[in-house]
């Protein structure tokens, strides 16, 4: 992920408890999810909801307190993942509607949402196994440097797309969504077997250490017009997940000293903000992206350990941080607070405009966020930060969750659930000249007031944005990927190389 990469290392209370009764939408949203809308890939359509075939991987916890609309939401984003896919080669694109190529990175989240689908009965277990199966055996023969992919491909021939670079993180989430889908399909079943042994070839292909031009972290990326990027991954952000599945390689493992260079770089982002002392990274994301396979809860390396807290404990004082800063609202943004917060990387609406008195910048895509010695916010709220989030801090996700939902309805929440982001204090339509990552059509653009208009709204749902929301709703009520995942042998040895222990990887757990 060339742009989200880069922009990485430059960014440095009651439950609402569920109602009685049946859930019901806001004017202009239906609340039930069985198909494609008429603008969806026809070869995708989903018709009726299938009834799947039980494998007893989900368990529900009895105490998750739970709204019915999380239920409606995580069946909608499911579908993003399952409709908008090519299902002769399992590439799904960066984003949609605009017309796309296929990013890497959105093909690991949807591995990842196949089990889910399985397990909440959106598809059948065959279906299921049929379209990981193509997507492997595509990436099994795909363009490959040392087993790293490039990271935006051609929708239906996969080849490299908009000059894209090869990519050590979006490789690395597309790796995690496989390994997923390794441990999930566990039965003797032909095609399942299948499955565990491309999943085996394509993750041991992986040679980590030609990642390594300046040993022992990994660098970015790599290009065949330039090489190497000079820029390698220091802590802290997304690339965590990077180092853990390098460290577990049976083949090309990385140095256990990449770990200790990973985290000397803590310091510079540790401290406290809001009221919340943590290790901090300004987009949530950062903070959102490995914690969607690995189940941080109770595991510490030596610097939390140090600290006395672990990973899952500081996404939950980022999440905190996020809303505190969103009430405090140092820069007066319209629709701030305590329920309507949340900024990450996402798509913006662009351009200047007067806001109070003063020229206001406003970006298009770009990696927003809130962290110690460096805060980057243009009012563009991302649902998927503040969702994302879920497992983390249940009492004020869910009351933003519902609120955003209630309060904008059908004008930020369609069929594939949130759009991407939205931002109330942007009236403008777009200038004419204006050329972005994503093309803004005037009529996304709604002015602002007190009964509930959003401002700029994005017309996209953006992959990587939509995959943490589904898989962190999924862990949130069952614990389902980070339960499959804890059997995952490749992980298990990549946080103990890099020095985690503790909870379910003490002996006999």
């Amino acid at each position: 992920m060339k742009l989200r990469a880069l922009l990485s290392i430059a960014a440095g209370a009651a439950l609402l408890c569920a109602a009685a009764g049946a859930f019901a939408a806001p004017a202009g949203v239906a609340p039930a999810v069985t198909a494609a809308p008429a603008t969806a890939p026809p070869a995708t359509a989903p018709g009726p909801i299938a009834t799947a075939e039980p494998s007893g991987a989900l368990r529900e916890p009895q105490a998750v307190l739970f709204d019915p609309f999380l239920s409606e939401l995580e069946e909608r984003t499911f579908r993003y993942f399952w409709d908008t896919a090519n299902p002769a080669n399992g590439l799904i694109p960066d984003r949609y509607p605009t017309p796309s190529f296929a990013s890497i990175a959105a093909v690991g989240f949807g591995l990842t949402a196949y089990p889910i689908g399985v397990e909440r009965h959106y598809i059948t277990r065959a279906e299921a196994r049929d379209r990981v199966l193509a997507t492997l055996r595509f990436f099994m023969r795909a363009p490959n440097q040392h087993g790293f992919f490039y990271h935006f491909l051609d929708m239906k021939s996969g080849a490299r797309a908009n000059d894209s670079e090869v990519s050590t993180v979006d490789t690395a989430l597309l790796l995690a969504g496989m390994l997923f889908c390794q441990s999930y399909f566990d039965t003797q079943h032909p095609r399942e077997v299948q499955i565990r042994k491309l999943v085996d070839d394509i993750y041991r292909r992986v040679d980590w250490t030609w990642a390594q031009p300046r040993p022992p972290v990994v660098a970015l990326a790599w290009t065949p017009e330039s090489g190497f990027s000079g820029i390698d991954w220091q802590g802290y952000n997304e690339a965590m997940l990077v180092y853990l599945l390098a460290l577990g390689s049976p083949t090309h493992a990385i140095s256990p000293q990449a770990w200790d260079t990973w985290t000397s770089t803590y310091d510079k982002h540790w401290g406290t903000l809001y009221d919340q002392t943590y290790l901090s990274f300004g987009p949530l994301f950062g903070h959102q992206y490995t914690h969607v396979w690995v189940d941080f809860r109770g595991i510490r390396d030596a610097y939390m350990r140090a600290h006395g807290l672990d990973y899952f404990e500081n996404s939950r004082r980022a999440t905190y941080t996020q809303r505190r800063y969103a009430i405090a609202n140092p820069k007066h943004w319209q629709a701030y607070g305590k329920n309507v917060w949340g900024i990450s990387a996402s798509d913006g609406p662009g351009g200047t405009e007067r806001y109070e008195g003063q020229d206001a910048s406003f970006m298009r895509y770009a990696a927003r966020g809130v962290g110690i010695g460096r805060i980057v916010d243009d009012g563009t709220i991302a649902p998927t930060a503040a969702i994302s989030s879920l497992p983390f801090a249940p009492e004020i996700v869910l009351p933003a969750t519902l609120e955003m939902y209630h309060r904008y309805g059908s004008s930020i929440y369609s069929v594939y659930g949130f759009l991407d982001a939205f931002n109330a204090s942007f009236n403008s339509k777009p200038d004419a000249a204006g050329q972005s990552h994503t093309h803004v059509p005037d009529s996304t653009v709604q002015r602002p007031d007190k009964n509930g208009n959003p401002g700029w709204v994005d017309q996209d749902y953006i992959g990587i944005d939509e995959g943490p929301i589904l898989a962190m709703i999924e862990n949130y009520r069952s614990d389902l990927v980070w339960r499959v995942m804890r059997n995952d042998p490749y992980l298990r040895t990549g946080l103990e190389r890099a020095g985690f222990s503790g909870g379910w990887l003490a002996p006999g757990q």
